[in-house]
């Protein structure tokens, strides 16, 4: 195996293949990416047996083709450490490979190709093709409400479901629930779930740059997604997911419409006096006006007041302030509107005109 291509080229796609491989792991190959050289055609591929990232890329000249591993971590950090305009020359000699670029001359070891893992193919029950920025923005305004390490495994993932015409993305820890609704043109006779892993989210946004098609490829272990130039498969979180249907609140008959960055500026600041852990701050509601007051173990306390409109009885109501403060960070509208019933339901907040997004929080008691 033998090709030269310049570091701009390389550097992208390698970090976003290597991302995927894992620092502990239990095959010395998997800290490795596989590289398949076939004339001018050169690809990359990471797993972690989890989630797999193929990256295609074109080089300006054919080279000796062939196929071996080499490890990520040191190949992306040597990419990293040269000159932005210098160009990369490699080289396969017993089971090694030497790589020079410039005054530079690194010779790394490799394992054969023929150990690295191959992920089963998708046998997909579902296919349809839709935008890049679709996918992005479902991750972007969902993701953040997806568990950490929450026992109930299956909500460390974000739920996405198929429907005639339409593609949502739904994610929950449990205390609150982010959801959004995109339309796409899908045929489907019954809906459709699947559970991405919260790691295979993460990689898929970052290698989404927003702009051309994707293709969707839904079986009932794996998702695969790819673009012109990365193949992404993920496995599933084989689990059922709530009936998020059913968190949704209904009947709130309390409006509040708010400045989006008015209200993030005020939960902000008094977030800085709330309880570290629990985070809680009161909310207050009164006819044009909201106070919102966060008190700590230290006895100190930080009270806002913003102008809203809302002219119903007062209310009183405790919630997690950060979880206000991400809802009002992925709205892009100018106001935020939301609709409450009372000081022991759940806050129903979305942008005033409809849009494609809503968000439940739950209340919390101070």
């Amino acid at each position: 195996m033998k090709f030269s291509i310049s570091r701009e080229s390389l550097l992208k796609p390698l970090q976003l293949v290597a991302g995927v491989v894992e620092r502990r792991q239990t095959l010395p190959v998997l800290a490795n990416v596989l590289m398949v050289l076939d004339g001018d055609q050169l690809a990359l591929t990471g797993t972690d047996l989890e989630v797999e990232i193929i990256a295609r890329l074109q080089l300006e000249q054919a080279g000796e083709s062939g196929e071996l591993t080499l490890p990520a971590k040191k190949l992306v950090d040597i990419c990293r450490s040269l000159p932005d305009d210098a160009i990369l020359h490699f080289v396969e000699e017993n089971q090694r490979v030497i790589l020079k670029s410039g005054r530079s001359r690194f010779t790394l070891s490799t394992l054969p190709a023929s150990d690295f893992p191959n992920v089963e193919p998708v046998e997909g029950d579902l296919r349809f093709n839709c935008e890049q920025q679709d996918i992005k923005r479902l991750i972007e305004r969902a993701g953040f409400a997806m568990a950490q390490q929450d026992v109930r495994y299956y909500l460390n993932g974000m739920l996405w479901e198929v429907t005639e015409g339409q593609l949502r993305a739904v994610a929950t820890d449990g205390h609150r629930l982010a959801m959004c609704t995109r339309p796409i043109s899908v045929s489907t006779p019954a809906p459709v779930q699947a559970i991405l892993p919260r790691k295979g989210v993460v990689e898929l946004a970052r290698l989404l740059d927003g702009s051309g098609d994707v293709e969707v490829n839904l079986g009932s272990n794996h998702i695969r997604v790819a673009t012109e130039t990365y193949t992404f498969t993920s496995k599933l979180v084989d689990g059922k997911f709530p009936d998020y249907e059913r968190v949704l609140p209904k009947g709130g008959n309390k409006e509040v419409f708010g400045d989006r960055t008015e209200l993030r500026q005020a939960f902000s600041r008094t977030a800085i006096l709330s309880n570290e852990k629990y985070r809680g701050v009161r909310l207050t509601f009164s006819a044009g006006q909201l106070t919102i007051v966060a008190n700590n173990p230290e006895q100190e306390e930080a009270e806002e007041q913003v102008v809203i409109d809302y002219n119903d009885e007062d209310l009183e109501i405790g919630f997690n302030v950060s979880y206000l403060q991400d809802v009002c960070g992925v709205l892009s509208s100018d106001n935020i509107k939301m609709t409450l019933s009372d000081s022991n339901s759940s806050a129903l907040l979305e942008e005033p005109d409809g849009g494609d997004s809503v968000y439940v929080v739950m209340p919390m008691r101070l």
